[in-house]
C-alpha cells in the first residue's frame, strides 16, 4: 500500500473511531427521509421517480459536507500535527488527496445507505433505475465538489468554525450561480457569453440535468475538473502556509 492508501485508510478509520461518522450518517439519513417524504411530497406526486429525493441534495450538502470538511486541515494546523505530517517522507499531494478521499468515501457511504428509498420507489412503481443510478453518481460527484472547496477553506485557517462558514458561503455561491433568480440580476449590457459562462459554473446547472436523466459527460467532467482545481488550491495554500 502506497502513502496515499495509508493516509486514506488512517483518515477513514479515524472517522469511525469517533461518533462523528455515525452522527453524520444518521443526520443525513433522517434529513433525506424528511425532505423526500414530507417536504418533497413523494406520495402525493404519484410518480415513480426519485426527483424529490435528489432535488434537495444541493441544499442538504450545503451544510452537511462543510461540517465534515472543516476539520480536514484546520485541526491539523491548530494542534501543530500538520508540521509532523509534512516532515514525513510523503508527498503533499498524497496527503491532500488521501484526506480528501477518506471524507468523500464517508459521504458516499452515507449516500449508499439511502438505498431503502430506492427500494421503496421500485416497490411502488416501475422507475427508470438507470436514471436513478446516474443521479446517485451525480449526487456523489456534487458532494465531492462541496468537499473540495471545504478542503481548501480548511487549509486556510486554524479555526474550524471559520472554515465551516467560508465553505458554506462559497458553496452557496456555486449552488445559486445557475439559478434564474441570480441570472436575472445581470444588466442587459452584460454580454450573453459572460452570463452563460457564469451559469455554467453553477452546481444546479449540471446536477439538475443529471437528476432528470439527461446524461452528458460534460456534467461529470465539470465536477471532476472542479474537484481537481480546488484540491490543487488546497495543496498550494498548505505549501504557502508551510513556507511562512
Amino acid at each position: 500500500m502506497g502513502n496515499l492508501g495509508i493516509i486514506f485508510k488512517r483518515e477513514l478509520l479515524a472517522y469511525f473511531a469517533t461518533p462523528l461518522a455515525y452522527i453524520f450518517i444518521v443526520i443525513f439519513l433522517i434529513s433525506n427521509g424528511i425532505f423526500t417524504f414530507d417536504l418533497g411530497g413523494f406520495y402525493l406526486r404519484g410518480q415513480a421517480d426519485l426527483l424529490p429525493f435528489f432535488s434537495f441534495h444541493p441544499w442538504l450538502y450545503l451544510f452537511m459536507v462543510p461540517a465534515i470538511a472543516m476539520n480536514l486541515w484546520a485541526d491539523e494546523r491548530k494542534t501543530g500535527t500538520i508540521e509532523l505530517l509534512l516532515t514525513l517522507p510523503i508527498k503533499l499531494s498524497d496527503a491532500v488527496i488521501g484526506k480528501y478521499l477518506a471524507a468523500w468515501v464517508l459521504t458516499g457511504i452515507a449516500l449508499l445507505l439511502t438505498f431503502p428509498i430506492w427500494i421503496t420507489v421500485n416497490y411502488l412503481g416501475d422507475p427508470d433505475n438507470g436514471v436513478i443510478l446516474a443521479a446517485y453518481i451525480g449526487s456523489w460527484f456534487m458532494a465531492g465538489g462541496f468537499l473540495a472547496i471545504g478542503s481548501c477553506m480548511s487549509a486556510c485557517t486554524k479555526n474550524s468554525v471559520i472554515a465551516f462558514i467560508l465553505t458554506v458561503s462559497l458553496c452557496f455561491l456555486f449552488v445559486i450561480m445557475g439559478s434564474p433568480i441570480l441570472l436575472d440580476v445581470f444588466p442587459d449590457w452584460v454580454p450573453q457569453i459572460v452570463v452563460d459562462a457564469f451559469s455554467a459554473m453553477g452546481f444546479l446547472t449540471h446536477f439538475d440535468s443529471i437528476a432528470k436523466g439527461v446524461l452528458d459527460i460534460r456534467d461529470f467532467l465539470f465536477f471532476s475538473v472542479f474537484i481537481a482545481a480546488w484540491l490543487l488550491a488546497s495543496a498550494i495554500v498548505i505549501e504557502i502556509k508551510k513556507a511562512n
